[in-house]
């Protein structure tokens, strides 16, 4: 992969950075800003339900960030791009669809394949 591409994908990469951080603070503010005392228990619940989704998403979001730093790292050490499995370069449009990925599409084909046989 050439400079080009690499500071393309730390572009990417930390543009979505930005943009979960940015998610997490409106999330905070918004949850310490909600009126807490709901006399209505459905309207209370209703309430919960949404937090409770919206705090699973932040979760997944925080994994998704570690990724990115990972990543990150693997762009400065120069190892991004290089499947983990076999070696191979990962494809152009594999890293554009998913910059924090690890394995090249066939590794990854496999890694799914072999889940699903065990039930995972």
């Amino acid at each position: 992969m050439d400079k080009e591409q690499l500071e393309y994908f730390l572009k990417l990469l930390l543009q979505k950075k930005a943009e979960l951080a940015g998610a997490a603070d409106e999330t905070i503010e918004e949850m310490t800003r909600l009126e807490e005392n709901f006399p209505d228990m459905t309207d209370r619940a209703s309430l919960e339900t949404d937090r409770s989704f919206e705090l699973r998403i932040r979760d997944r979001e925080r994994k998704l960030l570690h990724k990115i730093d990972k990543a990150i790292e693997r762009i400065q050490n120069g190892t991004y791009g290089i499947c983990e499995a076999c070696g191979e370069e990962i494809g152009f449009k594999r890293l554009e669809a998913r910059p924090v990925t690890t394995l090249c599409i066939d590794c990854k084909a496999k890694q799914e394949r072999e889940e699903k046989s065990r039930g995972e």
